[in-house]
């Protein structure tokens, strides 16, 4: 080896060295596992961020709630404890109403109308998360959820006294309404809270369905597209603000490929899972005019008990979207 060989080769691997320890690495917990699409989305994040940095930022997808359980995951990036997450959205309604119009029934039942409401809902959730050191990267849909029981559901009095898995306080309310007892089960005890008799009926998208292997514990499933609600990721702006600004700009456009590329994810998911159910016995039976009839004059109940005690954030958010 010659001299001048000897000094590039030294130099390069100087340089190689003080890239690695300039590295950032981060760690993201995600509620879900890694069959689901967001999950799936959100590892291709990472992936997008690390090769447009050059390997300068490694994120590290912890999912399936083993890093931090879902309800603890907003608190973590919050505390600093993480400098990034994902959770649903509208476990924060009990915070302010704004963070729940997502998964208020009947409100967005279709995509088109899901993303007019979250470019109405965004500048609420975006102010509202700031005042907690939080900043939105980007949000994705959930198919729009559907019914799951054991024979078909003709009525809504046909719901009454049937215990309703209720996974925030909107859907909690809608169970109470259609005479139904909710329990708050999470995604993962699913199949369990059904052959323990927990609970007897669930609104859920087909995502959820499919991955609960639904077809073990009911028999029909009905798309009554109820509401379309988000997963969101956000990133703590303390930590997010001290990254350099190329960092910065990779992150930001990773999660703007993210947000259309989820949302395309999810309307694709939403068929084919509906046909994974099918394949596998469920019954899928289209929803009976009377049952809409009823199920959406609980939506108008709910919305306007919702519009009597909402923050102003909230009522501009509804008022918005209704406009347009």
């Amino acid at each position: 080896m010659n001299k001048l060989t000897g000094i590039i080769g030294g130099a390069a691997v100087a340089f190689t060295m003080g890239a690695a320890a300039q590295a950032q690495n981060w760690d993201m917990p995600t509620p879900y596992s890694d069959a689901i699409f967001h999950t799936a989305n959100i590892i291709e994040f990472a992936a997008d961020v690390k090769a447009a940095t050059g390997g300068a930022m490694n994120i590290t997808v912890h999912s399936a709630g083993s890093l931090f359980k879902h309800a603890d995951i907003k608190g973590a990036v919050r505390g600093r404890q993480v400098p990034i997450g994902e959770f649903f959205l509208s476990r924060l309604s009990n915070e302010d109403a704004a963070y729940g119009l997502d998964s208020q029934p009947f409100l967005a039942t279709s995509y088109e109308d899901a993303a007019r409401l979250w470019a109405a809902q965004k500048p609420a959730v975006t102010a509202l998360l700031a005042e907690q050191n939080l900043m939105p990267l980007f949000a994705v849909p959930w198919p729009a959820q559907g019914l799951y029981t054991n024979g078909e559901i003709a009525t809504v009095e046909d719901l009454s006294g049937l215990k309703f898995r209720a996974y925030n306080a909107a859907l909690e309310a809608f169970a109470a309404l259609a005479g139904a007892a909710p329990t708050q089960v999470a995604s993962p005890d699913i199949p369990q809270a059904f052959a323990t008799g927990q609970v007897e009926a669930m609104i859920t998208s087909p995502s959820t369905g499919a991955s609960s292997k639904a077809w073990d514990f009911v028999t029909h499933y009905t798309p009554i597209n109820a509401w379309v609600p988000k997963n969101i990721v956000v990133v703590n702006i303390q930590m997010f603000d001290k990254l350099d600004a190329d960092i910065q700009a990779a992150i930001l456009e990773a999660a703007a490929a993210a947000e259309v590329r989820g949302w395309e994810m999810s309307a694709a998911e939403a068929k084919a899972k509906t046909q994974v159910m099918a394949d596998n016995g469920m019954i899928i039976v289209e929803p009976s005019a009377a049952l809409m009839e009823g199920l959406k004059a609980i939506g108008a109940t709910m919305l306007a008990d919702l519009q009597a005690t909402a923050s102003e954030e909230a009522k501009a958010v509804i008022a918005e979207y209704q406009g347009n």
